[in-house]
C-alpha cells in the first residue's frame, strides 16, 4: 500500500474516475492530496501592439485576477467536497495556477509522493496533436509512478 498519492482533478466526472483506484492503493492510515490546476488564458500577440493594446492587456490582467480569485474559492470548494467523500481518509487539498502538466509534476516533487493517479481523456489523431497530452507529459517528467485510468473506464469498454 502506498502512504501518499497525488490526484489531480480538473472537476469532471472522467477525472473522478481516479479516486476509487487511489482509495484502493492508499494505505489506510496514508495520504491523499486533491490537486486542481487553474490554466491561465494565452495572450495573443496582437493585443501587445500599440497603446489600445496595452491598455488591452491591462484590462486583460485585471480580469484575469479578479477571474482566477473566482476560480480558486470555486477549486477550493470541489476540492472539499471531494474530499468529504473521501471520509475516513487523510485527504489534502491543493489549488495552482500554471500549466497543468508542469504543476502536477512539480506539486508530486514537492509533496514527494509515492505516486500520481490521473484519469486520460483519451484525446487521439489531430486533437491531441493540437492540444498535446497532459497525461503524456506527466508520464515523461513525474518524478514517480504514475496510474493511468484509461477514459474508457466508465462503461465504455
Amino acid at each position: 500500500m502506498l502512504k501518499h498519492i497525488l490526484i489531480p482533478l480538473d472537476q469532471s466526472a472522467l477525472a473522478e474516475t481516479a479516486l476509487d483506484y487511489a482509495t484502493k492503493l492508499t494505505d489506510p492510515d496514508g495520504q491523499i492530496t486533491l490537486l486542481t490546476v487553474l490554466v491561465p488564458p494565452d495572450l495573443t500577440i496582437n493585443t501587445l501592439y500599440g497603446t489600445e493594446g496595452l491598455a488591452q492587456v491591462a484590462m486583460d490582467v485585471e480580469a484575469y485576477e479578479s477571474a482566477e480569485r473566482q476560480m480558486r474559492v470555486q477549486a477550493e470548494d470541489y476540492l472539499r467536497n471531494i474530499a468529504k467523500r473521501l471520509s475516513g481518509r487523510r485527504v489534502d487539498i491543493a489549488v495552482h495556477a500554471g500549466r497543468d502538466a508542469d504543476v502536477i509534476v512539480e506539486e508530486a516533487k514537492a509533496l514527494g509522493v509515492d505516486a500520481i493517479v490521473m484519469a486520460t481523456h483519451g484525446r487521439s489523431g489531430i486533437s491531441r496533436w493540437l492540444l498535446g497530452s497532459v497525461t503524456q507529459k506527466v508520464l515523461h517528467a513525474a518524478p514517480c509512478p504514475v496510474m493511468v485510468i484509461p477514459h474508457h473506464e466508465r462503461g465504455k469498454a
